[in-house]
């Protein structure tokens, strides 16, 4: 049986888990706005080094600078390249998808978490369960609906992005007894900054941006001055990134992967109001069958946990 304190962790990174996809999900809606105007590289610069800032003030807050340089950083900073992988890729695919398609394919991550959970973590899945995790598998290829026999670009980068972090988290799960949330999260940014400035040199003066589709000049398109009001959002996206990270990462050092993540499903809330809201999409009848069947294996999934966890 679970313990109080076993409750009280799970309560707590059920807690962690849907702030964080809360606050997340304002980014998404940020830079779903000026995805059309700037470059990703240029706006994952001022979102890094906002949430730099604000890391360091955290480190500070949880026991000093010395948290962010002790033993294991160097596969923190691995672990910030699959966070960068899951990252670039979701936000290219919000260039060209709607906000609810694109985190109804990015929903293979709490089913991806559940196959590495037993890969990695030596947790338990049922009969069931692997049942319910091709049964979501299934669904998200409903959604991404492959034209002529391939999947549209956007389509695969959202569920590449599912996968790289997927990753992530179930490793977040193995270090978080020795790194703290604020640590991971902090070297995890660092990786983000580096790149961002390292293709803003390269890339920076629009040689790159002959691209027409969506995703590609959001890629390559040249850096422009922002605008007061684009630069504000744009370094929001660094308050909501440092605020969610430790939240998302606290949430799998304290609890179980498997409990934790159909609770990333909250986001599809966030994405469908912000999408009818702000760009005026609303799901057609295919996709909102895709995303209940996600919704539901997902839930499932947690459900058989709860009965099989005693045993």
């Amino acid at each position: 049986m679970q313990t109080s304190a076993n409750r009280s962790s799970t309560l707590v990174g059920l807690l962690c888990i849907t702030g964080g996809i809360a606050v997340f999900s304002l980014q998404d809606l940020i830079l779903k706005l000026i995805s059309n105007r700037y470059p990703l590289a240029e706006a994952m610069t001022l979102r890094g080094l906002v949430a730099a800032v604000l890391l360091t003030l955290f480190a500070l807050r949880d026991g000093g600078l010395r948290t962010l340089v002790a033993p294991g950083w160097v596969g923190m900073m691995l672990r910030g390249w699959l966070m960068l992988a899951a990252y670039v890729c979701y936000y290219l695919s919000l260039a060209s998808l709607p906000l609810s398609t694109t985190i109804a394919l990015f929903f293979c991550a709490p089913l991806v978490i559940t196959v590495l959970s037993v890969v990695l973590l030596g947790e338990r899945v049922s009969a069931l369960r692997w049942l319910a995790v091709l049964v979501g598998f299934a669904a998200v290829v409903q959604i991404a609906r492959p034209k002529e026999g391939i999947f549209d670009l956007a389509a695969g980068l959202a569920i590449l992005s599912g996968i790289a972090y997927a990753t992530s988290m179930v490793l977040a799960r193995r270090m978080g007894a020795r790194q703290t949330a604020t640590a991971m999260a902090f070297w995890g940014n660092s990786v983000f900054l580096v790149v961002a400035l390292g293709f803003g040199l390269i890339s920076g003066a629009g040689q790159f941006a002959t691209f027409s589709d969506p995703t590609l000049a959001f890629l390559t398109r040249a850096w422009v001055w922002p605008t007061p009001a684009d630069a504000l959002l744009m370094s929001a996206c660094g308050v909501t990134a440092a605020l969610g990270l430790v939240l998302l990462t606290q949430g799998y050092r304290v609890a179980s992967a498997n409990v934790l993540a159909p609770f990333e499903y909250t986001a599809m809330v966030w994405g469908v109001l912000w999408g009818w809201v702000f760009f005026a999409d609303w799901p057609d009848t295919a996709r909102w069958i895709g995303i209940a069947v996600i919704i539901g294996a997902g839930l499932f999934v947690l459900w058989r946990e709860r009965v099989e966890r005693p045993a």
